[in-house]
């Protein structure tokens, strides 16, 4: 049984790993900070390039981007985006388990963040390409997944390319959502996990904008060019945006998980410090006992 000089060691030790946690969860107030306002503030700009590819591609007339064109095959490439660290609650667990869903024999996989390629490596899964982003994303990292999935895509060499990614909600809630990029035969919302249902995202349900009966827009200097242009930048802004999210899911995350982490080693500090008063306040009353009962029979 455990003696109340242990019990202060203990408490010694849980207050000094209250003291790191303390620290890591400020440190980590901070960056989610940053990260959420990152990711709320590209938002806007994410809508209004998704909207104007959407409505571009539907008054096209009867163009079609290889991109756009379904793969033959059952080949599916997935790009996971995960943290480069841990200690961020389940948010990396929730994730590859999303992951673990796919095939491993008709799937292979691009790692963006460290977690990802230890997840692959240790699941004995295909890793086609590994890339690395900041503690702050920035977009030329974006613009190289996108230019190495499509030229995947391209090639044929897979059917369908998605994106496995969390989903920034609120600071409490952060959700593991798979988008399908490529085909880009529909411009269309994310689904929540793997087999989920279609669910609102940083991406909005389009609404239908009043074009005054037009069919076909007119594309200066051509269908091609402007579609080219535009269909590449909306897949590079898109991952960019996935980025941010997952950052700001995985800074939010790591701030509750810290703040919990300390506020439970507060309360086991509380517990023990009980529990050793407990302790002196029972042995000292069997001191005085025994010295009462010393008296007591010396008297007599």
């Amino acid at each position: 049984m455990a003696n109340v000089r242990d019990i202060r060691r203990r408490i010694k030790s849980v207050r000094s790993t209250a003291k790191i946690t303390k620290a890591m969860q400020m440190v980590a107030a901070s960056k989610m900070r940053k990260a959420q306002d990152a990711a709320l503030q590209s938002r806007p700009f994410a809508r209004l390039v998704y909207r104007i590819t959407s409505q571009a591609l539907s008054h096209a007339g009867s163009y079609r981007h290889p991109l756009m064109e379904r793969q033959p095959g059952t080949a599916c490439a997935v790009v996971l985006v995960t943290p480069d660290k841990g200690l961020c609650g389940g948010l990396t667990s929730n994730l590859l388990r999303e992951a673990a869903v796919y095939d491993p024999a008709t799937t292979v996989f691009i790692a963006a963040g460290k977690r990802a390629a230890q997840f692959i490596q240790r699941t004995h899964r295909k890793l086609a390409a590994e890339f690395s982003w900041q503690d702050r994303p920035v977009y030329p990292a974006a613009r190289a997944i996108s230019k190495f999935v499509q030229e995947l895509y391209l090639k044929g060499e897979v059917q369908r390319v998605d994106v496995l990614f969390t989903n920034f909600i609120s600071t409490l809630s952060q959700k593991p959502v798979a988008w399908t990029l490529l085909p880009m035969a529909r411009v269309a919302g994310c689904e929540t996990g793997v087999h989920g249902e279609m669910t609102e995202s940083y991406l909005p349900q389009l609404t239908d904008v009043d074009l005054k009966g037009a069919t076909e827009f007119e594309f200066e200097p051509s269908t091609a060019e402007v579609l080219e242009e535009l269909l590449g930048h909306n897949l590079n802004f898109t991952l960019y945006q996935m980025l941010l999210e997952s950052r700001a899911s995985e800074q939010s995350a790591r701030m509750v998980a810290m703040k919990n982490a300390t506020e439970n080693a507060e309360d086991l500090i509380d517990d023990l410090t009980l529990q050793s008063n407990q302790m002196r306040q029972a042995a000292i009353t069997k001191e005085l006992l025994e010295i009462t009962s010393a008296a007591m029979a010396a008297e007599g």
